[in-house]
């Protein structure tokens, strides 16, 4: 069996942390900033952990 390809388009959007978990980007980050609150833009900056649920399958493609 041949090895598994590197899923490129997951390989840019999620990182891996030193503890082995995985790190992604918030959503909602690129426009209509007016209609949301400083405190919602100043959050949406920070990086997030990817849950549980959804870690397995991501881990498969990078």
């Amino acid at each position: 069996m041949p090895k598994m390809k590197t899923h490129k388009g997951a390989a840019k959007r999620f990182k891996k942390t030193g503890s082995g978990k995985l790190k992604r980007s918030h959503a909602y980050t690129s426009h209509m900033f007016k209609n949301k609150t400083q405190k919602q833009k100043r959050k949406l900056r920070k990086g997030a952990i990817v849950s549980s649920a959804d870690e397995k399958r991501i881990k498969k493609l990078i």
